[in-house]
């Protein structure tokens, strides 16, 4: 891997739009040094440094991405119907908030609290869309069901404010609402789902059609119970059962769903699982560097989990990033993982200084994965390891799994050796040479099982894509 010993390399960092946004010189320094001591240095370019200290550019930018989707150029019934009850609750809790039925209330006050409500929620909702929006799609299981407790501890917030004094401070449960918005968002992830023959159309209208009577109807027995609850007791009473069973029938719908795309605790699940059951790896002979040929196992003895074995398994609140190994008998963790991040992150120089320092061999990696669309490299620190993954800018649904496949078996190698000064760059290329061999096969093994390896699900925030180039230095 010295082949490109008298050359710089440059990084070129766009993000999913193809905007450029920053330039990365990476050299190594002539300096003999000690093993694990900076081995080389990053220079950082920036689009915008030739701007005026001052620039709108970045404010439209930030805008941008607050406002505009990354790369812009069955007992569901049930649960609406207890949903919509403990809204009239809520509701009533509210019009008590802003002096409905206070004679000292004035019009002017319960307008400008009711306009302070709702602007606090709107800009939450806002705020919201923008710090995860790129995650719906992916995790959509775990926002559809976070929406629907957002809301319910709403309701509860609203019936908490008319206790809270008359002023600025009574708020009820607008900000605590800002999942709710996007909620449709991860319903229409599952709507998509659910419409296998291209009628999701179709599923929408119909899915509309029936929450529209089942709200109806439950605003019809609300009425009802709203007239005969009116007590305190009885009212929080009502309101808790209503928001338990809500709650626990959104649970099991949510927990029924098969979704056959693969996000990032899926792919752990299968891929460790697919992983575990190979016999031609052995973990042993990757950490000692043996990339001599394994006999290849009969595919037809690979565990290969389907669907609906992962629905069952999976979690539907997770830790995002994480990655865990799944075994017969049980699940560990083995570290953490980012995907497609930007170079700052990879690099990790954190400084407000165009130079920094860095102790990765960008050199070895360019030249180790010259052939593939991603760099992968590995952080063995303790407690747990991490995993950082570069995408190349003619990546693909495939190298974003491979690249995580890849990363899920390097930790795995990792946490098997009983020595903590195990050299990285020696079982990256094992586990490649391991991934490459098998990776093909697994695929369409996976496209057998009915898993849709075509989705994008693993980038949970808008990614960063990079090209490579070798320059003399």
């Amino acid at each position: 891997m010295v082949a490109h010993a008298g050359r710089l390399l440059t990084f070129r960092e766009t993000d999913e739009a193809d905007n450029l946004t920053a330039t990365y010189v990476y050299s190594t320094q002539n300096v003999p040094s000690k093993r694990d001591a900076p081995s080389g240095r990053v220079d950082v370019m920036d689009p915008s440094s030739n701007l005026l200290t001052w620039s709108t550019k970045p404010l439209i930018s930030s805008l941008s991405d607050v406002f505009l989707p990354s790369g812009y150029p069955q007992s569901d019934s049930l649960q609406a119907f207890c949903s919509s009850i403990a809204g009239l609750l809520s509701s009533r809790a509210v019009l008590q908030g802003v002096g409905v039925g206070d004679a000292n209330a004035s019009p002017s006050s319960a307008l400008l609290l009711h306009i302070l409500q709702d602007s606090s929620g709107r800009v939450a909702t806002i705020l919201f869309a923008h710090r995860v929006g790129t995650a719906l799609e992916p995790e959509c299981k775990t926002y559809r069901l976070a929406a629907d407790v957002f809301n319910d501890i709403a309701m509860i917030m609203d019936c908490l404010s008319p206790m809270v004094p008359a002023g600025v401070m009574r708020h009820g449960g607008r900000p605590a609402r800002p999942m709710w918005g996007c909620r449709g968002s991860s319903k229409a992830s599952l709507s998509a789902h659910f419409a296998k023959w291209g009628n999701l159309a179709e599923l929408n209208a119909k899915d509309s059609s029936q929450e529209t009577v089942i709200s109806l109807i439950g605003m019809l027995v609300g009425s009802v119970v709203v007239s005969y609850v009116t007590g305190f007791k009885a009212t929080w009473a009502a309101l808790l059962i209503l928001l338990a069973a809500h709650l626990s029938l959104n649970y099991a719908a949510v927990r029924a769903v098969q979704m056959t795309s693969l996000n990032r605790q899926r792919a752990n699940i299968i891929f460790s699982t697919l992983l575990e059951s190979d016999s031609a790896i052995d973990l042993e002979s990757l950490r000692a560097g043996d990339l001599s040929p394994k006999p290849k196992k009969d595919n037809a003895r690979w565990i290969i989990l389907t669907p609906a074995q992962v629905s069952q398994q999976e979690r539907i609140f997770h830790r995002s990033g994480a990655l865990h190994w799944t075994t017969p008998t049980q699940t560990y963790s083995l570290g953490t993982a980012e995907i497609g991040i930007p170079l700052s992150s990879f690099f990790k120089h954190g400084q407000t200084t165009r130079t920094s320092k860095t102790n990765i061999p960008m050199r070895d990696l360019a030249t180790l994965f010259t052939h593939e669309s991603y760099i992968l490299y590995l952080h063995p620190t303790k407690p747990k390891s991490h995993a950082s993954i570069l995408l190349k800018s003619n990546c693909t649904v495939h190298t974003q799994l491979k690249a995580w496949m890849h990363a899920l078996l390097a930790l795995r190698v990792l946490s098997t050796s009983p020595s903590s000064s195990i050299e990285i760059l020696p079982v990256l290329t094992t586990t490649l040479s391991t991934v490459n061999t098998r990776f093909p096969e697994y695929m369409q093994a996976l496209s057998d099982s009915n898993w849709n390896i075509t989705i994008p699900a693993l980038e949970t925030r808008s990614g960063r894509r990079v090209t490579l180039e070798w320059v003399y230095d």
